[in-house]
């Protein structure tokens, strides 16, 4: 099942946080739902060559507050700040409510899913070799510090008659694994032939693990192998 499953919804609400973070009765909450995917989509299409990985939303009754997690700050930014004040205006035209948006930057790309999956698919839309590509994505990811990675091509592959699909991978991912760090990422590559779907997991260590300040894994917390509804509590019989 696992296997079958988006990575990150699965973990939404044990160890991932939810991407929108408001709350909406029955009569405004479908609107805000399709507000928020506009959002998301008018900022992706404006700003597709970014390298924008995740954009958070936060509700207020004044504001909506915009968190844009990107490896290229600088590109949206501008000079002085102009082409995030245009962004900005978009959205409040786009909206009709104030936005509050804020940049935050990924000091690694290389470990995140979503900017690997889309670096694959602007190396295909150039006509690069798909095998090469994989290999030279996962080796730089391995290298960047990452347990595992798999890479997933589906469509016409090497402007073949028929679509197939071919998946590499190096290291180990555990997609039941609930506490592991599984980052999911997919894009689409547009090529003559037709789209060409990338699917990206990465293996980012453990979320019970916690990081020294040289950024090696140190300390792992005791966590009971037991499932903890079998668990006896205290005062009770085992």
């Amino acid at each position: 099942m696992g296997q079958k499953v988006w990575p990150t919804g699965f973990r939404v609400g044990i160890m991932e946080d939810w991407r929108s973070r408001w709350y909406a009765n029955k009569q405004e909450f479908a609107d805000l739902l399709v507000e928020d995917f506009k959002i998301r989509a008018f900022i992706k299409k404006r700003h597709a060559k970014s390298g924008i990985a995740k954009i958070e939303i936060e509700r207020t009754r004044d504001e909506v507050k915009v968190l844009l997690h990107t490896a290229r700050p600088g590109v949206i930014i501008g000079r002085k700040g102009t082409e995030v004040e245009k962004l900005q205006h978009s959205l409040e035209n786009l909206t009709g409510r104030r936005i509050n948006l804020k940049i935050e930057e990924i000091n690694r790309p290389e470990v995140n899913a979503q900017l690997v999956a889309e670096d694959i698919a602007e190396q295909l839309e150039k006509r690069a070799s798909f095998r090469r590509t994989m290999k030279k994505a996962m080796d730089t990811t391995m290298d960047a510090g990452a347990l595992g990675i798999r890479v997933q091509l589906s469509g016409r592959l090497g402007g073949a008659e028929m679509a197939r699909q071919e998946t590499s991978g190096m290291g180990r991912i555990p997609l039941n694994t609930l506490r592991a760090k599984i980052d999911y990422g997919f894009a689409e590559a547009s090529t003559a032939q037709g789209n060409i779907g990338i699917k990206v997991w990465i293996n980012n260590g453990d979320y019970l693990t916690e990081e020294t300040t040289d950024g090696a894994h140190a300390k792992t917390r005791k966590v009971s192998k037991n499932p903890a509804r079998s668990r006896a509590r205290p005062g009770q019989q085992g």
